[in-house]
């Protein structure tokens, strides 16, 4: 199978290549860091504060809703308790009784029963609504309608807590004293859509971090900055997936030969892919969102300028496309075919557009030429300390320029394309690293290279998926490219 591979690559490189050497002159003539680790969680409880933002730490068997309450209650003469056993609907209904009541609410196990015995202590407590049953920690069981409000200790400006821990009991206990609460498992608020969307809304309010996945005071103050000013993504939220599926056309502009992205105007090609995307909106569980994958580097036939085979258009030319797929909600990727050049060297050429939110980076490990190598000869590769070092320098562009999250794609279809594939770093949250898979043929052939490249994922990996419109035979449907096994996040049609 692989050498059929590379008797297809070999092909298509003779018909993309060889249509390129006129269309990208004609082109061409028209014109490391990533997030700051969290620390562990301290062990015993402190605090840190820097202005209008503060950090409480807790021991590990001291539960969130137990450090919320600590900071948002000073007397509770009710109390939700509710087992750790209880199922999802029973703990959403006992939240809602804490909402409703204005009292906190503490989930309570063998292992958090010391802990939060001592709160209710503070509390005053000597009263628990138990929907569910379970432990009342020597606390007289009453119905809702018995429940006595708590002293909420909250300012004027009701505070934002950000919990690392995504539970009920703090969630509930957090909007029972007024405060808009949301989690942030990571401790970094722009990893998490809700809390994006709750410091942005509240501008000026306070911020409390409650674990010590936030790290410092001083470094979940900068983040909060951070996460306040970024720009959204095309249809909404800060990381590129779970939230959407890209679906995506492939080529570049004035260049038919390249792909279905180039084959028409800018605006019809906007159009097209708002069709095309939107054959997915029945069969995709999540938002569907229409892409550019936009080739700014060519791979050519010939040396060009330092034998480099490859041909790099001006991004002035690719900005209108760019900035026009912004406006319409289009997601846009730069694929870049380096030849014998530095992925890294081309990205950086790039840089303004990369600056975007809305704009991606692909890397075309086909077209990555070792020195003496030429297309048409042999199928391009990529070491992982390259992509590595490309990935290093796009996340730093994201942080340091306070983004969203950027799509970060490796095309590949063949195990030698992406050298020592185990070792490439896909832990950058700035990034949502993609394995896109570029094999085409029958359906049976196609299904075996997926096979192939979802054997042995590095962790923290999306696929991709590609449908050919000619090479196919037949091209999957988008219903059929969904049942693909595991759904791919990022379809391109070229």
């Amino acid at each position: 199978m692989a050498s059929g591979r590379r008797r297809w690559t070999r092909s298509r490189t003779v018909m993309a290549v060889v249509g390129l050497i006129v269309v990208v002159a004609a082109v061409l003539a028209a014109s490391s860091n990533r997030f700051d680790a969290a620390p562990a969680a301290a062990t015993s409880t402190a605090s840190s504060s820097d202005a209008a933002t503060r950090v409480v730490y807790g021991a590990p068997d001291v539960p969130d809703s137990v450090l919320v309450s600590r900071e948002l209650f000073s007397r509770a003469p009710t109390v939700v308790l509710i087992s750790a056993s209880a199922d999802n609907a029973a703990a959403q209904a006992a939240g809602q009784i804490a909402r409703r009541r204005h009292i906190p609410m503490f989930t309570v196990d063998a292992g958090t029963a010391g802990p939060v015995r001592d709160e209710l202590t503070r509390l005053g407590a000597h009263d628990a609504v138990m929907p569910a049953g379970g432990n009342a920690l020597g606390l007289t069981v009453v119905p809702e309608s018995a429940a006595q409000q708590a002293d909420s200790t909250v300012g004027a400006n009701p505070d934002v807590v950000l919990v690392a821990a995504e539970t009920e009991g703090a969630l509930a206990t957090i909007a029972a004293a007024g405060a808009f609460g949301a989690s942030s498992p990571t401790g970094n608020p722009r990893d998490s859509t809700s809390a994006m969307e709750l410091l942005k809304a509240h501008p000026n309010a306070h911020v409390l971090g409650v674990g010590g996945e936030f790290g410092t005071a001083t470094l979940l103050s900068q983040r909060v900055t951070v996460a306040r000013a970024a720009p959204e993504l095309p249809g909404g939220g800060y990381t590129i997936f779970p939230g959407r599926r890209l679906v995506a056309l492939y080529g570049s502009p004035g260049s038919p030969s390249l792909g279905p992205l180039g084959r028409q105007g800018l605006d019809q090609t906007i159009d097209r892919a708002r069709k095309v995307a939107a054959e997915y909106d029945s069969v995709s569980p999540v938002k569907v969102v229409p892409a550019f994958e936009i080739i700014a580097t060519v791979a050519s036939a010939s040396p060009g300028p330092g034998d480099y085979y490859t041909s790099i258009i001006d991004p002035a030319v690719i900005r209108p496309w760019v900035e026009a797929a912004g406006k319409a909600g289009i997601y846009v990727t730069l694929d870049l075919q380096p030849g014998r050049m530095d992925f890294l060297r081309q990205a950086k050429m790039y840089e303004s557009l990369l600056k975007l939110p809305h704009v991606g980076l692909a890397l075309d490990s086909e077209w990555r030429l070792k020195p003496n190598q030429v297309h048409l000869a042999q199928i391009g590769s990529v070491s992982a300390a390259e992509v590595n070092r490309t990935a290093d320098w796009l996340a730093t562009l994201v942080r340091d320029n306070g983004l969203p999250q950027k799509a970060f794609v490796l095309h590949e279809f063949d195990s030698d394309m992406l050298a020592d594939r185990n070792t490439i770093d896909t832990s950058h949250p700035e990034l949502a690293t993609v394995i896109h898979a570029d094999g085409h043929g029958t359906p049976p052939v196609k299904m075996g290279t997926w096979r192939r490249l979802t054997t042995d994922l590095p962790p923290n990996v999306w696929m991709g998926w590609k449908n050919f419109y000619t090479e196919d035979h037949p091209m999957f449907t988008p219903a059929e490219t969904m049942r693909v096994a595991p759904a791919p996040w990022f379809i391109s049609y070229q």
